[in-house]
């Protein structure tokens, strides 16, 4: 099936529209505390229960992309999620504001659908070039929601990026119900089967758990990083203000160019060149966000550059692990991706539940190391398979096709 290159786009934007909703609070979260009467390590409670409702909403909707028509599927979840949105921004506390968050995290799924289903409508080919374009629009969804929630937040309050984007939402899920091909199911299983499927592809796919090992420890630095960012430039050692946030947010936004590039180099050199990449990406960042928590003009540039360099880093990563997992079973790429993304955002979530933890105890050094040792863990499985692999082993780290045709299809 031939899909047109603005169709591609299109559906770009809608991912970045449909990850956007997890990181408003990233920016804002001063502007809730202060709103709502509570501290700043609280309110960045909302963070962490969008991210856990997002893995959530994975585990338990993506698969429904293999068993589903993915256009009424994805028009209904996006006005689902409007709907969330609306009633985050009536929330009069911030107990019902987290839960708020947390429903909307669970219907705003859409790009992890998108994604699969569009590695199925274009040649293998192109599969990493493809996923790349559709991550370069999520990554800007990501980052510049944090620039669109500060600088809204700043001036109308932190209610408004979510009636602002409850109206985006709305006409996406009008554009999309003409613009998403048509598409049928790829399996008739049963709902309970699906949901199932993904914790036997964990099981049986090596190249599939060592993708999400990947993914949770460097999204679990990310995470953590931008958690407490706000924590750093609105606090003391800066003493700016939410839109501060945002514009940072827009510098990191440049990472979105990367990753078509980190696709097209996955497609040439194959993946665990770009995912070894990645992961040193990740560990120079730290080193260079350090100086930031001395403060002043040099430090503020140094938390620019490396920040930018985390974005790069972890979003290439992203490419390269979705490409690998994608050729694994194309008769489940959703559960496949439901397994991958569920695992990398749990990994997010603790991250950014580890992150405000550390920052209080230790301060913005503390973070960077903590964004260093996750990188480390990665980087040490990744070494660990290439070896393996140059010894020829057949253990655990085998993912040919003779392993993969003598395990059922889930």
């Amino acid at each position: 099936m031939s899909v047109p290159r603005w169709v591609i786009l299109v559906l770009s934007l809608a991912c970045g529209v449909g990850a956007s909703t997890i990181y408003f609070a990233q920016a804002i979260s001063s502007l809730v505390a202060a709103d709502l009467g509570v501290s700043a390590a609280s309110a960045a409670l909302v963070v962490t229960a969008a991210q856990f409702g997002y893995a959530a909403g994975i585990f338990l909707l993506v698969p429904l992309g293999d068993r589903l028509p993915h256009r009424p599927l994805i028009v209904t979840l996006l006005v689902l999620t409007a709907a969330g949105l609306l009633g985050a921004s009536a929330a009069p506390s911030l107990p019902l504001l987290v839960a708020a968050s947390a429903v909307t995290g669970v219907t705003t799924v859409v790009p992890q659908i998108i994604i699969p289903m569009a590695a199925g409508l274009v040649p293998a080919e192109r599969r990493g070039a493809v996923t790349g374009t559709l991550l370069s629009g999520l990554i800007g969804g990501i980052l510049l929601a944090r620039t669109f929630s500060g600088t809204l937040g700043e001036r109308f309050g932190w209610r408004a990026p979510y009636l602002v984007a409850a109206v985006v939402f709305l006409v996406l899920a009008a554009v999309l119900s003409r613009v998403v091909p048509p598409t049928t199911s790829s399996t008739r299983h049963r709902y309970p089967a699906l949901i199932a499927a993904p914790l036997r592809l964990l099981r049986t796919e090596p190249d599939l758990r060592r993708s999400s090992l990947y993914q949770a420890m460097v999204f679990g630095g990310f995470s953590a990083a931008w958690t407490t960012l706000t924590l750093l430039v609105t606090g003391p050692t800066y003493g700016m203000g939410a839109q501060a946030v945002g514009i940072l947010g827009l510098v990191g936004a440049a990472s979105m160019f990367s990753t078509p590039l980190a696709g097209r180099l996955a497609d040439r050199r194959g993946p665990d060149r770009v995912s070894l990449l990645a992961m040193l990406g990740t560990i120079a960042s730290a080193a260079l966000l350090l100086p930031a928590a001395g403060g002043g003009t040099a430090g503020l540039l140094t938390l620019a550059a490396g920040m930018l360099l985390l974005d790069v880093a972890v979003q290439s990563g992203q490419v390269a692990n979705q490409a690998r997992i994608f050729a694994l079973r194309p008769e489940a790429r959703a559960r496949i991706n439901t397994a991958y993304m569920t695992c990398a955002f749990l990994g997010g979530s603790a991250g950014s539940w580890l992150g405000v933890r550390t920052y209080d105890r230790f301060g913005w050094r503390g973070v960077t190391g903590l964004v260093a040792t996750l990188a480390v863990v990665a980087l040490g499985r990744h070494l660990l398979h290439v070896r393996r692999a140059r010894l020829g082993a057949s253990g655990p780290d085998r993912s040919g096709s003779e392993k993969r045709e003598a395990t059922p299809s889930p």
